[in-house]
């Protein structure tokens, strides 16, 4: 069985690693591919790795081009790229063109409006919707994802604590009365594909900039999700394009040992396609490093435990345009169609890089 699955929004880069995945899925066609600004261009005009994979060898301009969202057709999957609040404004007329939507942005991940409101500095466009989304983390909810129709994109920073930390929180090993601290550092493509003061080159390089110490807007996806409101993230961009490392700070309730540890996380992972226990005696990748993942949608997940104060910390390493967005996207669309989960997804991540 072959679906029709249409990009909207599609010349950012989360959309750019959609369409990459897409053009090796063997179950996939790809419909229609929207870009307001590109109209008329080819995919390749933002997305030069994909010259020659969405046009004919020696096309003389006949492959495929980006469209107007005015023109998108009826198709049997919607993945949207849109910018964060123009999926939620434009739900009501989407919903209407597909039965089936992968929202990549952040619009439906809370299921609460006035989480939203606070988090996001405005009311939500579409509050009616937010509770028919589900949220999109197949590691948490891949029953409820193969039976949804409309799934949302998980944010990548989330994502990264999300995986770190779920196998000691679903077990319940972790001290309830003191908080649990998450140091994200971030590639600069996290930014996105618009450039901006923050962004430009001499300002970039060599950065290792705390730019969201508290009140980052995923605090409030990790909190729904892992149901603790006492985790609190801090985000830090460092010079690399891809990738995602998450540092999470934690206390055990009470004393466990290595082995015990390897227990929880074997019990949450060991069946998982795209999560990897990363925790090595010794070697440059004994811990997770995102460095490796470029392009994969493999998380690595490990930990390091101080034995004296029972304190963990909690390891996970991504890369940020993929298991934090498109790759999950995809994962979520094979979940969603009836596919087996690793189907487009078997890319493993560049060494070196």
């Amino acid at each position: 069985m072959r679906v029709r699955v249409s990009v909207v929004g599609a010349s950012g880069y989360v959309g750019g690693e959609v369409l990459r995945l897409l053009l090796g899925h063997p179950h996939v066609e790809i419909g229609q591919v929207t870009a307001e600004r590109r109209a008329g261009e080819p995919i390749h005009a933002a997305h030069p790795n994909l010259r020659g994979y969405t046009d004919p060898p020696a096309s003389a301009g006949g492959g495929l081009r980006f469209v107007a969202a005015a023109a998108l057709a009826p198709c049997d999957v919607l993945i949207l790229a849109l910018p964060h609040g123009e999926a939620a404004r434009q739900i009501d007329h989407l919903s209407t063109l597909a039965p089936r939507i992968v929202d990549c942005s952040a619009d439906f991940r809370l299921r609460d409006a006035a989480a939203y409101a606070r988090w996001y500095g405005a009311a939500h466009p579409a509050p009616d919707w937010l509770p028919r989304f589900t949220y999109g983390l197949p590691e948490l909810h891949r029953a409820a994802i193969r039976e949804a129709p409309y799934v949302s994109g998980v944010g990548c920073n989330a994502t990264a604590v999300n995986l770190a930390l779920l196998p000691l929180v679903r077990a319940g090993v972790l001290d309830p009365q003191r908080p649990i601290i998450a140091e994200v550092k971030v590639g600069s493509s996290e930014g996105g594909a618009a450039p901006g003061p923050a962004s430009h080159h001499p300002e970039r390089s060599g950065a290792v900039r705390s730019y969201a110490p508290v009140g980052h807007r995923h605090t409030a996806e990790v909190q729904a999700a892992l149901g603790r409101a006492d985790i609190h993230l801090s985000i830090t961009a460092v010079e690399r394009v891809r990738g995602a490392l998450a540092t999470c700070h934690a206390f055990l309730a009470a004393p466990l040992s290595e082995r015990d540890l390897w227990r929880l996380y074997r019990q949450a992972y060991g069946a998982e396609p795209f999560v990897r226990i990363v925790h090595e005696r010794g070697g440059l990748y004994r811990h997770p490093d995102p460095k490796i993942l470029a392009g994969s949608n493999s998380a690595d997940v490990g930990w390091a435990l101080d034995e004296q104060t029972g304190r963990v910390v909690a390891l996970c390493a991504l890369d940020n345009l993929m298991k934090g967005a498109a790759g999950t996207a995809v994962q979520c669309l094979n979940l969603m169609c009836g596919f087996e989960e690793r189907v487009g997804l078997g890319f493993p991540g560049l060494h070196p890089a």
